[in-house]
């Protein structure tokens, strides 16, 4: 590599040559000097108005599909780049089916590497197949861009932090056997009293009542009438149901976890929601870790919006192996938020006395809880008026056994 030694001798040569009168000493030192010169300028502005893009034939898919990813690097500006060296990180977990996976020194993490040369205004693509053999959320990137001059003397590089998400969703199976609750917790009943009140459809305006929270207050009608006014809202009789997934699948978190259990979890959570969806129920999510790169929880609340069923699956797609919060804070902290007649589906690979204390304590006080467990074990003690279902693994299907009931 070129550095300030060469220029040093260069400057020697120039002398050495005007003292000995050699004209040859004298020409090669000056095109040492303009190489350099050249080189570094070449090199100085190689890198800029680089253009480096992906794009994705799809950014969500399911398990055992494949997506063709299209790379293309762009040189917009009139100075040619004489080579270009491209380093992608890209995640190990989805399977390259053509080109070479080159290693990098980062875990679970792979390089697409690409050498080209560009002209003026010129740009090159190249397309690969990948297989989603594992459920998750993929980053894509960054790019790592080496290049230099003609000559060789320099060396710059530069880092495309852009990064593309690829969403892979869990394994999603019909449910063969599934016993509800008389009260119907999972589903939508007729009813001759109007229990429940839907807040997302306001179907009028009252007095403000003492007993009335802020939140129904209706501040324009409020300003037309110069006293206080209420909104009124549409009543329902529709059951909520918000599935509570437990991450942990150990007794003890620190313990370390189970990855194929886990998945079986996130699988049975993704079938449920998925039959709760094809019901038009409306249903939410909520488990005990965090978005990929966030501290924001995984939560997807209670709704039967015609894309309710995809943010369920991004969420369940974002579980890791690393818990935030035990699955009973959760439960303590978000029930209190919820609609009071949404039914809470506890989805646990292990039970813990800690949890059915929670359970118990939450159905004593009028919620309609429903242990969905995929172990076999004998539970702590007996929880009678809780639902609990054991989860069969039928193949393509799951099986939901009840143990006991209401």
């Amino acid at each position: 590599m070129f550095n300030e030694n060469w220029i040093g001798l260069a400057g020697f040569t120039i002398l050495l040559g005007l003292v000995l009168q050699q004209n040859g000493l004298l020409a090669i030192a000056i095109l040492v000097l303009v190489a350099a010169a050249v080189g570094w300028s070449w090199n100085k502005y190689c890198l800029q108005d680089i253009e480096y893009t992906r794009s994705f034939s799809e950014r969500r898919a399911f398990l055992g599909e494949t997506i063709d990813i299209s790379i293309q690097i762009a040189n917009r500006k009139l100075l040619p780049v004489a080579w270009l060296k491209i380093d992608d990180e890209y995640p190990l977990q989805v399977t390259m089916l053509d080109g070479e996976v080159q290693p990098s020194t980062k875990p679970d993490v792979g390089l697409l590497s690409n050498l080209v040369s560009l002209r003026w205004f010129e740009r090159a693509r190249w397309q690969y197949r990948f297989r989603c053999d594992k459920r998750g959320f993929y980053p894509f990137g960054p790019a790592h861009l080496h290049a230099g001059d003609l000559f060789g003397l320099f060396h710059s590089q530069t880092k495309s932090p852009t990064l593309d998400w690829l969403i892979i969703y869990p394994e999603v199976k019909p449910i063969e056997v599934l016993t509800l609750p008389p009260k119907e917790p999972f589903g939508e009943t007729k009813a001759r009293q109007r229990i429940f009140e839907d807040p997302s459809r306001t179907i009028g305006i009252r007095d403000y009542q003492a007993e009335d929270a802020l939140k129904r207050i209706h501040w324009k009608a409020t300003a037309r009438r110069q006293r206080l006014q209420a909104k009124v809202y549409e009543p329902t009789t529709t059951f909520q149901l918000v599935i509570f997934l437990n991450m942990v699948t150990l007794p003890k978190y620190w313990q370390g976890t189970i990855p194929e259990l886990l998945e079986r979890a996130v699988s049975v959570a993704a079938s449920i929601a998925s039959y709760a969806t094809e019901k038009r129920f409306q249903v939410g999510l909520l488990a005990n870790g965090c978005w990929p790169q966030s501290d924001q929880p995984l939560k997807v609340l209670p709704s039967r919006s015609p894309d309710q069923l995809t943010h369920i699956l991004e969420a369940l797609a974002a579980v890791s192996t690393l818990p935030t919060i035990s699955i009973e804070e959760l439960l303590n902290r978000e029930s209190a938020r919820l609609p009071w007649g949404a039914t809470l589906a506890v989805v646990t690979a292990v039970v813990t006395e800690e949890l059915l204390v929670v359970m118990t304590r939450l159905q004593a006080a009028g919620r309609q809880m429903v242990l969905v467990r995929l172990d076999d074990k004998p539970l702590p003690f007996d929880v009678p008026k809780i639902m609990v279902h054991r989860v069969i693994d039928l193949g393509t299907a799951f099986g939901l056994a009840t143990e006991r009931g209401q």
